[in-house]
């Protein structure tokens, strides 16, 4: 396993040694030891699955309460995926970083806790999974506009495409008043 950090030394980017034959492939997703020797040293307590059909953006999403970290992958397709710092007191507050994530190339991205996630699906169907470091708290559960202007994301959304977004999504608070980290 490979671990590179990103524009945020503390999201990384995880690429696995894969194993190719005639009958498919073989990798390890995640194994302990190699995450703890790369500072991921959080345990994981709950694994989370979704699936998007193309154009579906999700996010921005947090927990106050029962802040969770998050180790995302895809297993079919392909998705843009974000992570905004929330903690006030890092120096990249109010950054965001995006990765491109698919079945293909199998990298991963550990998503501290503090951050906000979301993601955009660019192919006909994306099945994402993810680990999370604390348990999903619904009264704890905060959502940030995924188009707000203050944080300026560069989604990939191609030219004539309508992102699809839940209600609760398109309802979310700007970056400006949301309730973010010390």
């Amino acid at each position: 396993m490979k671990f590179e950090a990103t524009q945020h030394p503390e999201v990384l980017v995880i690429q696995p040694q894969v194993y190719k034959d005639q009958r498919g492939f073989f990798f390890e997703s995640y194994q302990k030891e190699r995450f703890i020797n790369a500072g991921i040293i959080h345990e994981f307590v709950q694994d989370n699955h979704s699936s998007s059909k193309q154009h579906t953006l999700r996010g921005l999403h947090y927990q106050v309460s029962h802040v969770q970290g998050k180790l995302v992958r895809v297993v079919i397709g392909e998705i843009y995926d974000v992570a905004v710092d929330l903690r006030q007191s890092s120096p990249h507050f109010g950054k965001w970083v995006g990765i491109y994530l698919s079945a293909e190339n199998k990298h991963q991205i550990w998503i501290p806790p503090g951050f906000g996630h979301g993601f955009l699906t660019l192919s006909e169907k994306a099945d994402v999974v993810y680990k999370a470091t604390d348990y999903y708290d619904p009264a704890g559960d905060r959502c940030i506009r995924w188009d707000d202007p203050d944080l300026a994301i560069e989604w990939p959304i191609p030219a004539g495409a309508q992102p699809i977004i839940s209600d609760k999504d398109q309802q979310g608070t700007p970056f400006s008043q949301a309730e973010v980290f010390a």
